[in-house]
């Protein structure tokens, strides 16, 4: 990759990274859905403000407004409120993790979708190792039953999924889009769709009061969206849909510190070595031979 291309996948790396911090202090005080319907509000306003300013070609085609708007339910709806949801019953560490298991499945969804990139017996083998990772965080509450806190590390396995299917269909669909574009049409379909359902699942609503759970919301909308897809959009079509969920691999590092650090939360063998697990397993199928 070239120099900028580094520059910008390490940023992309700390600032997801950092998200799943943010979101388990804002979703302590308030719901999933008002959280992410708030989140991409900001992240929406800044985008806006970024398209003012660059005037970017906006699409024509009907069918690429509803491509994106599809995405904006599978690319940012449906996950932000599955790990804000599961980081309710689950260590934001573990949520880091767990969220790094997307390059996993974005081999497997790339191997049938694209033409360029396929699957190897390395990467296979490397996908074993993953799962076993997996397996292994989820070990730590399966003697406890369907509990609370499996269900919560379900959720945000389910977010994963959810991204690699979107981004590599992101990848077919919008090579000709300016990234500010790309990333805001999904934004504005899914707070919409957001502030419909909101008020239907989480009555009354109520605004937070903490002054620190609306610096996170800031924080989560505006670099945790807004920034962080713009170079998302930018990695994705420079490096390719595998190579850029390899910026998975830094959200554990992140996320961990940040969990011990901030949160007191449990540092314990499973969790490091599942960390272990899934990054190894993710490098290992990329490194060259």
């Amino acid at each position: 990759m070239k120099t900028k291309d580094w520059f910008a996948f390490i940023l992309l790396g700390l600032v997801w990274g950092s998200s799943f911090l943010w979101i388990k202090i804002a979703v302590q005080e308030v719901g999933p859905f008002l959280l992410v319907a708030l989140r991409l509000l900001f992240g929406a306003l800044t985008l806006l403000g970024v398209a003012a300013f660059t005037r970017p070609a906006w699409p024509r085609q009907r069918s690429i407004w509803l491509a994106l708007t599809l995405v904006g339910i599978t690319n940012n709806a449906l996950p932000y409120v599955l790990i804000s949801w599961g980081e309710q019953y689950v260590d934001s560490a573990v949520a880091a993790i767990l969220n790094a298991s997307m390059p996993l499945f974005t081999m497997v969804i790339a191997h049938f979708a694209l033409s360029d990139d396929r699957m190897t017996r390395r990467r296979l083998a490397s996908l074993l190792v993953g799962f076993g990772g997996i397996l292994l965080l989820f070990s730590r509450d399966l003697g406890a039953g369907m509990s609370n806190s499996l269900l919560g590390q379900g959720a945000v396995l389910l977010a994963a999924i959810s991204y690699s299917f979107s981004t590599v269909f992101l990848r077919i669909t919008t090579k000709e889009l300016a990234p500010a574009v790309r990333a805001l049409i999904p934004l504005l379909g899914a707070d919409l769709i957001l502030w419909g359902v909101t008020p239907l699942v989480e009555s009354p609503l109520a605004l937070p009061r903490l002054p620190l759970t609306w610096l996170a919301l800031v924080w989560l909308g505006v670099l945790g969206v807004a920034l962080a897809y713009l170079l998302y959009f930018y990695l994705l079509h420079s490096i390719g849909p595998t190579r850029t969920t390899l910026v998975t691999y830094v959200f554990p590092l992140v996320g961990v510190a940040l969990g011990v650090i901030f949160l007191n939360e449990v540092l314990d063998w499973r969790l490091v070595a599942g960390t272990v697990l899934v990054i190894g397993s993710i490098i290992w199928s990329n490194a060259r031979r």
